[in-house]
């Protein structure tokens, strides 16, 4: 029985199969399909006509094509490698604090300051949130909305310091920043679901603006995020907080929920550092109150109580 070899294909189109017969005289073994000759039973020989030029495209010319596909892949690529990436809002916070006088300087020193962080309605999917409540703490990704700017210094003078002395910006934790990005970590109080908002986050010990813009939200792992060996610098252990003091009847002016808020503020002592005048009559504004107070003598004195005229 013949048995054909594999047909390879070589110059000029050319098949040859190469057969091995023990019937010389005949074409035992050769497949029905085969038309070639063949001489002593050995070797066939079959040409393959070429294969028909497809019909000329009407159009733009090769050479166009091929530079607009190149130009369209460099493009591509470029964006694939550019430095510039445009960051989406996802969220904002509302806080008690219209204005940066008053925030205190990090997250989690005040525990009871209450926020809510309402997404974006591109971003008010439920599914986004699933599994989140299983988390105690949440890192947010902010922008310092209030100071943007479009130069940067490669020094900067933390108010930890007394405001006075220089360091490196990457070495602080100001606003000034080439990135005005922010860094805070808050406590997850629960998820409730609001009318016309879908579900927002109420959290506590933000650092927060009103209306801050929120880039991305991540969960604190402990096991990852808590170092408590970890080095602090000129700041490794917070600022001693102040005595506070303010007339009973004043408190009572505020909601319950917003009392020991704003004596934990307080406590921080907002004034710039490098101000101590025991004459001088701060102000602050806190969720819809004005607030006036000084210090002297390491006690803050709180002095007047007022709502704002928006509230």
């Amino acid at each position: 029985m013949a048995k054909p070899c594999t047909p390879h294909l070589i110059a000029q189109r050319v098949q040859l199969f190469k057969l091995q017969t023990h019937n010389v005289g005949g074409r035992g073994g050769l497949p029905p399909s085969f038309s070639g000759g063949y001489k002593g039973g050995i070797l066939f020989e079959k040409r393959i006509p070429p294969l028909p030029r497809a019909p000329r495209q009407v159009g733009t010319p090769y050479s166009a094509r091929g530079a607009a596909k190149l130009t369209h892949l460099c493009q591509v690529r470029k964006k694939e490698h550019s430095m510039d990436y445009t960051m989406k809002v996802i969220a904002r916070i509302h806080s008690d604090f219209p204005e940066k006088f008053g925030i205190p300087r990090q997250s989690g020193l005040v525990p009871a300051l209450r926020a809510k962080i309402v997404f974006e309605p591109e971003y008010r999917n439920p599914d986004a949130l699933r599994g989140i409540e299983g988390f105690s703490h949440l890192w947010l990704i902010w922008q310092f909305s209030a100071a943007v700017r479009d130069t940067w210094s490669p020094t900067v003078r933390p108010p930890r310091l007394g405001g006075n002395e220089r360091v490196g910006v990457f070495a602080t934790r100001s606003p000034f920043r080439p990135n005005a990005i922010g860094l805070s970590c808050v406590k997850l109080e629960g998820v409730r679901h609001e009318d016309g908002l879908g579900d927002v986050l109420i959290v506590s010990g933000a650092d927060l603006m009103d209306g801050t813009p929120i880039y991305d939200i991540k969960p604190y792992l402990p096991y990852a995020d808590a170092h408590p060996e970890a080095l602090g610098g000129f700041a490794p252990s917070p600022k001693e907080t102040i005595e506070v003091k303010s007339p009973p009847e004043l408190l009572q002016k505020l909601p319950e929920g917003q009392r020991e808020a704003l004596l934990g503020v307080l406590a921080q002592d907002p004034r710039p550092q490098y101000q101590n005048d025991p004459e001088r009559v701060y102000g602050m504004s806190f969720g819809g109150w004005d607030v006036k107070f000084r210090v002297k003598d390491g006690v803050l004195t709180v002095l007047s109580l007022a709502e704002t005229e928006h509230q």
